[in-house]
């Protein structure tokens, strides 16, 4: 994948105007008009337009992918570009940065883009009583400035190379000053698609915005349609039987019957999608590293792959790293199903056999519940007793995960590798789903914080490495397997040739990137 790299971008004297481009090509063959119609898993009950709470593929599809727009995208290709900021640079040991603002941007109400607006809508993420899982990014924040109407200025506590990376997180929408509850209340953005109606959990209906800023660059559709299915095979009959023209998270044991439609397309793409098992490691006794040691090696990951993906994936190695990260550790050793070592490890742990609950549901991937079962009978020969609990998909991301102590889950991966590990593993932020505090991860958050602040590309290799082999050996999270994104489209859609891997759907752009055939 092509990246413009974080020390590239640092030292490069064209960077400013590399980073200026949209990265948005034109298309001579791509024609605004029609529908996009979509059937998307990942909707709640409980969905707003409040970017802060965004957790799953069906808001990022509606929120940063169509009514908002964030500073920095990442473009299919893997490459950074601007969105609400043309450009950025940086002072040489990456404390302080300098984004220049794109001008001439309205919100749907009217209300001029600038400076103002971003500051504000950053500052909503380190409120005190935020939640937000982009709040780790914002709270390094220490220093917010306008500089003019269209310049912000950010002082870090410590020097990050990966902000602009950071500052794409579908979370950090740009909201109008001022107007942020309202903007909350409606949707109220900078996006292509102004908002029709909302009904959470069930569908929303946008309509092109004339006049904006990606005019001819991006935004075919003139109105688009996200339809909430959260089941798969409701899913795959809405797509076939034409009452959708795309949707996610293809169930890949039936992905044979919609390869025999002649209408129905499937997009495959390969990126650092994981499907997860979080252990709560401040909940006895996987608070006991043994513990957590012996269900590593009680799980079958290659059976997972075969079974669960069908082959559409990779066995995971207990770390969220993957082959499309810059400083992935490929030739690390891979950890093994072997009950022996799992039954070794509960000895370890005072422990002759382990009884625990084991919550899954097919909000947490397709198949959760299958992979919950085999899990369940790979770990028995080693004394451990799961006990399957299968828990209801809606309201699952708030009413299971990290309340519940050891559960099914699924990350996208992220860009950069501190972008994840800052997402899920560094002490206190709101989605570190295995709650891994500093008593029992000193030497990990160390080398998090170096790392970040490392402008030197080989040391950063040294340190990610070590990080993941500190994962792999102790970490709080069982990662089995990386999935690929598996999605169905009609043939009556026209679809770049290069689709993102970062989120599903196109980095959830398809209502930019995509246009009717």
């Amino acid at each position: 994948m092509t990246r413009l790299t974080r020390r590239g971008l640092l030292r490069s004297g064209a960077a400013a105007g590399i980073l200026a481009a949209s990265g948005l090509p034109l298309r001579a063959q791509m024609k605004r008009g029609g529908r996009l119609r979509a059937g998307l898993a990942g909707a709640n009950t409980s969905d707003s337009w409040d970017s802060r709470t965004h957790s799953d593929n069906f808001m990022q599809n509606a929120g940063n992918g169509a009514v908002f727009d964030s500073l920095t995208e990442v473009s299919a290709d893997g490459t950074l570009v601007g969105e609400l900021a043309e450009s950025w640079e940086a002072t040489p040991d990456a404390k302080t940065w300098t984004f220049n603002l794109r001008q001439g941007v309205s919100f749907h109400n009217g209300k001029p883009f600038g400076a103002e607006d971003v500051i504000e809508s950053l500052q909503m993420h380190v409120a005190e009583d935020s939640k937000s899982a982009a709040k780790p990014i914002i709270g390094a924040i220490i220093e917010m400035k306008k500089l003019t109407d269209h310049q912000v200025q950010f002082t870090l506590d410590k020097g990050n190379a990966d902000l602009p990376y950071l500052l794409s997180d579908y979370h950090l929408n740009i909201f109008p000053a001022g107007q942020i509850e309202e903007a909350i209340a409606k949707g109220i953005g900078t996006g292509l698609y102004q908002v029709v109606s909302f009904d959470p959990g069930v569908r929303f209906v946008g309509k092109r915005v004339e006049g904006h800023y990606k005019d001819g660059k991006a935004g075919w559709f003139d109105e688009i349609e996200y339809i909430a299915i959260n089941d798969a095979t409701a899913r795959m009959n809405a797509l076939m039987t034409g009452q959708v023209d795309a949707i996610n998270r293809v169930d890949v044991k039936t992905e044979a019957l919609l390869k025999a439609n002649p209408t129905v397309n499937i997009q495959e793409v390969t990126g650092n999608r994981h499907f997860t098992f979080p252990m709560l490691t401040d909940v006895a006794p996987l608070d006991n590293v043994n513990v957590r040691r012996a269900l590593k090696y009680g799980i079958n990951r290659q059976e997972m792959v075969d079974k669960i993906l069908l082959g559409h994936g990779r066995v995971g190695n207990d770390t969220p790293i993957g082959p499309a990260n810059q400083y992935y550790a490929g030739d690390m050793e891979q950890l093994s199903y072997d009950p022996d070592k799992a039954a070794f490890y509960l000895k370890e742990a005072g422990m002759d056999q382990l009884n625990i609950d084991l919550s899954a549901s097919s909000a947490a991937f397709a198949g959760a519940v299958d992979a919950a079962q085999l899990y369940q009978s790979s770990a028995k020969p080693a004394g451990i007793n799961i006990n399957v609990v299968q828990e209801p998909a809606d309201g699952y991301w708030s009413n299971v995960w990290i309340k519940k102590p050891f559960s099914a889950a699924f990350w996208s991966g992220r860009a950069t590798e501190d972008w994840m590990f800052s997402s899920a593993f560094e002490a206190g932020v709101p989605w570190n789903d295995s709650q891994w505090g500093p008593e029992d991860s000193a030497r990990f958050q160390e080398l998090l914080i170096t790392a970040r602040a490392e402008l030197d590309s080989d040391k950063r290799r040294e340190m990610y490495t070590e990080m993941q082999m500190i994962l792999r050996d102790d970490g709080g999270v069982i990662i089995p397997m990386f999935a690929n994104w598996v999605q169905g489209v009609s043939n009556k859609l026209a679809i770049p040739e290069t689709v993102g891997n970062l989120w599903g759907m196109d980095n959830a752009r398809m209502s930019e990137r995509w246009a009717m055939a």
